[in-house]
């Protein structure tokens, strides 16, 4: 088992990455704030992992179960007050601890629950996607979607504890494999370009799911996110280079609607626009973004924005995005391989030639 920690202070916790990690009761219940438990977890994910992960906690005085229906598109309000229904219903006090069981919307809504129920109760996380196992359980961020918006009601919770079960990843789809790819690559583009050249040589591998290469890339890529959350744990500045190719993103999965587009199918095609624009205002050379391409197509992510979707459409959705300041669209881009920036005030007509060079209309 490798673990890495995020160094919080008194918030401080590990995440847990390895096989079968799911099923060990010794790895989970330190962290269990009571003697209370709610999984939340939805209809994918029951079936494989929810036997293993009450019988870990099997020794508690309650374990409760919320099935979510599984998708983007339940990512809203109306789904978290199912969670907040059991918890009433079932008599959960403020000593309870939410178990998040799934991917990153399970994760993201259970763990905005944990943030308002009673105004705070104990949070572990247990990812079963790639994308879930490397960026959405780390770090902290909750949340639920708007029609006018990704993510835009939520708060900042850390959980207790990650226990990303690598065993889980045998399941999942070659599409959701590809996705939570693109979130790996991203590190390897903002931080670490030796992990970027390792990704290169390593894709076929680890989309063959070779157990060694993943279990090393969800390593690097949680130790990548975990030293820029110790530094910013609130998006004051540097987090947000975390976002790398998210403003793009999140407004094709607004435009296209939640759950057609996966979210690292939509960050790649928003990577690629950040990195057109990138070298496009001269800070990095274009090899950086035709290898990145590369990667993205050997590993069959999209590249180029969805049919018929307008510049204008782009600019309406991002113009309101969570790093905008002062009515400033704020970008993250490139200024080296493995070297990320913030930058406000990059002229629109540039920005919408990268619109267009990539698809938009």
């Amino acid at each position: 088992m490798e673990q890495v920690t995020v160094e919080l202070g008194g918030r401080s916790y590990p995440i847990c990455i390895g096989k079968q990690l799911i099923g060990q009761a010794d790895l989970i219940l330190p962290y269990i704030r009571g003697r209370q438990v709610c999984i939340v977890t939805n209809t994918t994910i029951a079936p494989l992992f929810l036997e293993p992960l009450q019988a870990s906690l099997s020794s508690l005085d309650k374990v409760d179960t919320v099935v979510l229906p599984d998708g983007e598109a339940h990512k809203n309000l109306d789904t978290l007050n199912s969670i907040f229904d059991t918890l009433l219903e079932k008599q959960h006090n403020r000593s309870t601890t939410i178990v998040a069981l799934g991917g990153g919307v399970v994760g993201d809504m259970a763990g905005f629950a944990a943030a308002c129920y009673q105004r705070g109760v104990g949070f572990v996380q247990v990812p079963t996607t790639l994308l879930a196992q490397v960026d959405s359980s780390v770090g902290g961020k909750t949340a639920v979607n708007h029609p006018l918006g990704k993510n835009m009601i939520g708060a900042f919770y850390q959980p207790s504890l990650v226990l990303a079960d690598t065993d889980s990843l045998r399941s999942l789809p070659d599409r959701e494999l590809a996705a939570g790819l693109a979130e790996v690559i991203k590190y390897g583009l903002i931080a670490d370009a030796p992990f970027f050249d390792w990704l290169e040589q390593n894709l076929e591998a680890l989309l063959a799911r070779d157990e060694a290469g993943l279990t090393y890339a969800i390593a690097r890529s949680c130790h990548n996110k975990a030293r820029v959350v110790a530094a910013d744990e609130r998006e004051g500045g540097l987090r947000a280079i975390l976002n790398l190719g998210h403003t793009f993103g999140h407004a094709i999965e607004t435009v296209q609607g939640y759950g057609n587009w996966l979210h690292g199918e939509a960050v790649a095609v928003g990577t690629i626009m950040a990195l057109d624009l990138s070298a496009r205002l001269g800070w990095i050379d274009p090899s950086v973004g035709a290898r990145t391409r590369s990667m993205f197509e050997r590993a069959g992510l999209p590249v180029r924005s969805p049919e018929g979707m307008s510049t204008v459409r782009y600019l309406e959705v991002m113009a309101v995005d969570k790093k905008n300041l002062d009515g400033q669209l704020r970008l993250v881009l490139l200024r080296a391989l493995g070297g990320a920036t913030i930058e406000s005030g990059v002229p629109r007509t540039q920005v919408e030639e990268t619109l267009r060079a990539c698809g938009a209309v």
